[in-house]
């Protein structure tokens, strides 16, 4: 899979520019994906898709499947 990697920004205007590009999934690491807000949400992420605009919190070990299974 080809990936791009921003960090420039407001999470809004990032999520503009890659549907702007045509990214089909964005993946966000943050807060508490690291456990600095609690453990509850730690080692997961944001999963958004662009078609759809929904967005929900993935497990990072079940996310290349899961996005393997989108894209196929």
């Amino acid at each position: 899979m080809n990936v791009f990697y921003d960090e420039g920004g407001a999470i809004g205007r990032r999520y503009r520019r890659q549907d702007e590009i045509g990214t089909p999934f964005g993946v966000t690491i943050d807060f508490e994906t690291l456990g600095e807000k609690g453990e509850a949400l730690r080692d997961t992420v944001t999963l958004r898709d662009r078609d759809s605009m929904k967005q929900g919190r993935v497990k990072i070990s079940e996310l290349l499947q899961l996005l393997l299974t989108r894209v196929a």
